[in-house]
């Protein structure tokens, strides 16, 4: 049976909440609806990355944040009108304070009873708690979501997700899914902009398109002893710092941050099976076109945006989470040994009843 959902989520980029609309049994059958950005104010963005940045919990952080997700919910109801029926339940992901899977422990702060009292619709929140208790890393959980939005594409194929962070999905011909955080994804260099020139990103890539790479410092930059463990392993946003590159102009600075991403993707080729015949690029990323051009250059041409098979990169990661409140619901597994490194296929989340 088809449930109404939708799914929220609050990227480490910390640009806003996406919400999407989806229709699921949770297997294998998605029908994808409308979505949407609400971007933070000026305002919350800093309070938001100040408690990101100590990676410590708020209250007043953690109601605001709830909040604002529960006027995502409700603005997007109101968009998509009556014609599907009501919603039936809400993935609401949290957004994450910190992630040490070292040390298991992880953090997403939101607070799933709040919101099903604000919205009335019943809420699946706290994802990752289970797969940690387990012996998984906590991330990534959209793999499973990949696999089943990837079903009419030929095999293997690869999904490279660039928010703050950056993973992959990878598929194979016999549906086998592997995962992994590849290393920084925008939040380097989104971090090195505000620093250096008080924008909050690298829009399309101009800066880092106009400097030139410096070899050496992507070089030290590479040799961080992360890219060496075996997979599946996650990331902390914070896990990796752009002071190297604090002698470079600031074209030459973005532009070997950018290519320091592109080349931490593109090494994850050394832990995959077979080589992929696609690899499509979803995420915030995708909108960077010194990250495209720089993969290009090391995976070849078969790499493409999301949108280029129908998909709608910017909802991608919120629809997701809607289908994993359903699975999390019929007691599916969320995770699996060769996505998180859990030691079975585990289910998890939370649900919280409406009053």
């Amino acid at each position: 049976m088809l449930k109404n959902v939708i799914g929220l989520m609050s990227g480490t980029s910390m640009d806003g909440v996406d919400a999407a609309f989806l229709r699921t049994n949770g297997v294998d059958l998605i029908v994808t609806g409308i979505s949407t950005t609400f971007p933070y104010s000026d305002s919350f963005r800093i309070e938001l990355s100040e408690v990101v940045s100590k990676g410590l919990y708020s209250k007043n952080i953690e109601s605001q944040i709830t909040n604002i997700h529960a006027d995502a919910v409700k603005r997007l109801i109101k968009k998509k009108g009556d014609s599907t029926g009501p919603v039936d339940l809400i993935g609401f992901s949290g957004h994450t304070i910190f992630h040490l899977p070292d040390e298991k422990k992880t953090y997403q702060i939101g607070d799933g009873a709040m919101l099903a009292d604000l919205t009335g619709i019943n809420v699946v929140s706290d994802f990752r708690s289970n797969d940690m208790i387990n012996g998984g890393q906590g991330a990534p959980l959209a793999p499973v979501y990949h696999q089943v939005l990837a079903t009419n594409l030929k095999k293997p194929v690869c999904i490279i997700n660039i928010g703050g962070v950056a993973n992959i999905s990878y598929i194979g011909t016999d549906n086998q899914i592997l995962s992994f955080d590849t290393g920084p994804g925008n939040a380097l260099i989104d971090d090195f902009m505000f620093f250096r020139l008080g924008h909050r990103q690298d829009t399309g890539g101009k800066l880092a398109l106009s400097g030139k790479l410096d070899k050496k410092i992507l070089k030290s930059l590479m040799e961080n002893k992360y890219f060496s463990l075996n997979i599946p392993k996650s990331l902390d946003r914070n896990e990796f710092s752009f002071t190297p590159t604090n002698k470079l102009s600031d074209a030459d600075g973005a532009a070997t941050l950018t290519a320091f991403t592109a080349e931490s993707i593109a090494m994850s080729k050394n832990f995959l099976p077979k080589s992929p015949l696609l690899w499509l690029v979803t995420g915030g990323g995708r909108h960077n076109d010194a990250i495209l051009r720089d993969l290009r250059f090391r995976l070849g041409e078969n790499v493409q945006t999301v949108e280029e098979v129908g998909w709608k990169g910017d909802a991608i990661e919120a629809q997701a989470f809607a289908y994993l409140a359903v699975r999390s619901v019929l007691g599916l597994p969320l995770s699996f040994p060769s996505t998180t490194g859990v030691r079975s296929p585990v289910s998890g989340g939370k649900l919280f009843l409406a009053s």
